[in-house]
């Protein structure tokens, strides 16, 4: 099972294919989707990557921190596991 990457500081025209063009360079992606705020259907800055395996998770980390996509700085580092946030807990409850 591969490693997902969290991509930041992604320019607002980046796609999901932007992504896995980059991401390709470092090694076998697996997906790659930049995430859409669903009320104005553009970008939210961000995505992420599932690559093959671990090592081209960690080659995708050094090589693509900081390299400039689009005119913007890229920041790429393990995904974090999701848990509830505030937001997330009070749709629930609503």
């Amino acid at each position: 099972m591969g490693r997902r990457l969290y991509v930041g500081n992604l320019a607002w025209t980046v796609t999901d294919q932007d992504l896995q063009d980059a991401f390709a360079e470092a090694g076998k992606v697996d997906s790659a989707q930049v995430i859409i705020d669903r009320a104005t259907n553009r970008s939210r800055g961000f995505g992420f990557v599932e690559m093959a395996s671990d090592e081209a998770a960690e080659a995708a980390i050094k090589k693509l921190n900081g390299k400039d996509i689009k005119g913007r700085p890229i920041k790429v580092n393990e995904a974090q596991a999701r848990n509830n946030d505030r937001r997330g807990a009070s749709r629930e409850r609503a």
